[in-house]
């Protein structure tokens, strides 16, 4: 079969979905996951967009050694030279350029003509070839560009040394027909093409994103361009689940593969979902809470006589447990070391001791502890790793006839511990207002949101919250049976991740400075 090259944009234009900011930290942990998924390129960041970013491109290059490492820069020559600095350490470093090449781009947000966008792109593809051997075009909004043009430009830069031609539907505008007969003229109008990989890059403003990138493959399209869970900006990006498992399930229409590990699928989608605070609908395909679920009684004969029946795929090719084994308050840590790694976790001694503590914890509050409740334990233990401020104690005083009050201790950076108090509308806010007492940080509070991991009373409940501040946008995520503790450890993780921000901004003024 014809392999399909899968390049992962989650670490640069996933993150480019509002609040969904990721540190230095994060994008690694990602990066080492989508390496074990099995992705053919990360894409890890946008290196001259900022100091953070080229840092995080920088380790993810150094640190993944599987799949080629690329940077995007626009075209500049201190971009793609900033570019080629963060990517070289890489095993397989590329540099991803790109500049508009549609009209309306050209003529209200470049102010350029034709012929110096024409220009200024292969001189600038050139430039980055003079750095490497593996660089990557794309001209932005191709699915508004003027054809016989955007023939032209993919030409011109094939000969100034590009090696992957990206056609990028950014606005999501194209159709799934249109497409295919687009990526099929560019195999026929564009004499050059076969020096170089044909890739797209499809956004889902329709909808039509998966659907898009399946019929440019179909029409020769040999890389295509994706997120984990499809987010990205607006309305998202192609789903890489999608893609791949649509092309596995149908191998019969398409015969193409991919090299991705579809087992680490579940795993990938939780870890992204996690660390960036995107929910996963119910709904969503491949990776859904109901994806593999049957509620009809005519479904759930025929899935029990034979899953083939109502399942085009198994729970378990996207690496969703087979069965769900309930650990209890008299599991051992064996037990639970065990079920952790067969959901993927690798625990060093003194992590696994900790997780222990936290897992009796919640045993002690409920009777049965669910796969799904381990993964909010652990995504808890991952959130308190790296913290400026630790919550140790909160309380409240609430009632239909009482003032909402509530308690907080808090661990400072230094290791000090300082207890307040505050009144507020309601309990959380209450909490809320005592914490920001000690932790004294200007923000506000823009979206609050509660849901239950697992069914029941005793079910943990997980809160996700999003804070701003100087207009940059901090995410919370907290879980725990009691909601206001959730509450409590949602908002302390989202003002650790603005300490955190600020904390770099002074290191990067004090190098800079010095």
């Amino acid at each position: 079969m014809d392999q399909v090259l899968i390049f992962d944009t989650t670490l640069r234009d996933g993150e480019q979905s509002p609040g969904a900011t990721l540190n230095v930290e994060e994008k690694v942990e990602i990066a080492h996951q989508l390496n074990r998924l099995g992705v053919d390129v990360i894409e890890a960041g946008f290196p001259y967009s900022s100091p953070g970013d080229f840092e995080a491109v920088s380790r993810v290059a150094k640190e993944v050694k599987g799949p080629i490492i690329a940077g995007l820069a626009h075209a500049h020559a201190k971009a793609i030279d900033a570019c080629w600095e963060a990517v070289k350490h890489a095993k397989r470093p590329r540099v991803h350029v790109f500049l508009s090449s549609s009209d309306v781009h050209l003529m209200y947000q470049l102010k350029k003509n034709h012929e110096e966008i024409l220009e200024l792109a292969t001189e600038m593809v050139g430039r980055a070839a003079k750095h490497l051997s593996d660089v990557e075009f794309s001209p932005m909004d191709a699915t508004r560009t003027n054809r016989e043009y955007l023939y032209r430009i993919l030409e011109s830069v094939i000969d100034a040394g590009a090696t992957t031609v990206n056609i990028p539907d950014t606005v999501g505008y194209t159709t799934p027909e249109e497409f295919y007969d687009l990526i099929k003229s560019i195999f026929e109008k564009v004499p050059n093409i076969h020096k170089a990989t044909v890739s797209i890059h499809c956004h889902n403003d329709l909808g039509l994103s998966v659907a898009n990138s399946i019929a440019a493959v179909r029409a020769g399209a040999r890389q295509v361009e994706c997120t984990i869970n499809g987010i990205g900006e607006r309305a998202g990006n192609a789903s890489l689940e999608e893609i791949v498992m649509a092309i596995r399930t149908r191998n019969d229409l398409y015969d193409i593969a991919t090299n991705i590990d579809s087992t680490q699928i579940y795993k990938t989608s939780r870890l992204v979902s996690d660390l960036t605070g995107m929910s996963v609908q119910p709904n969503k395909a491949i990776v859904g809470a109901n994806a593999f679920r049957h509620e009809s009684g005519i479904h759930q004969d025929g899935i029990l006589k034979n899953p083939i029946t109502y399942e085009i795929m198994t729970p378990t090719s996207v690496g969703v447990p087979k069965t769900t084994l309930y650990l209890g308050k008299l599991s051992g840590r064996h037990a639970l070391k065990d079920r952790l790694e067969d959901l993927g976790y690798s625990l060093t001694d003194e992590e696994l001791k900790k997780t222990f503590q936290a897992f009796k914890e919640v045993a002690d509050k409920k009777k049965e502890v669910t796969d799904r409740d381990l993964e909010a334990l652990m995504g808890e233990e991952r959130r308190t790793h790296h913290e400026t401020y630790h919550l140790e104690h909160v309380q409240v005083a609430c009632g239909d006839h009482d003032v909402p009050t509530a308690t907080v201790t808090l661990k400072g950076p230094d290791g000090e511990v300082t207890t307040d108090a505050a009144v507020g509308t309601g309990p959380v806010d209450a909490v809320y207002k005592a914490i920001n007492r000690i932790v004294d940080v200007p923000n506000q509070l823009t979206e609050f949101s509660i849901k239950s991991v697992t069914e029941g009373i005793d079910a943990l409940g997980e809160v996700t919250i999003r804070v701003e501040s100087n207009d940059q946008t901090y995410m919370g995520r907290g879980a725990h049976t009691d909601i206001i503790v959730a509450s409590a450890r949602a908002y302390m993780n989202a003002l650790n991740r603005l300490l955190a921000a600020r904390s770099a901004e002074v290191e990067k003024v004090t190098v800079s400075s010095g």
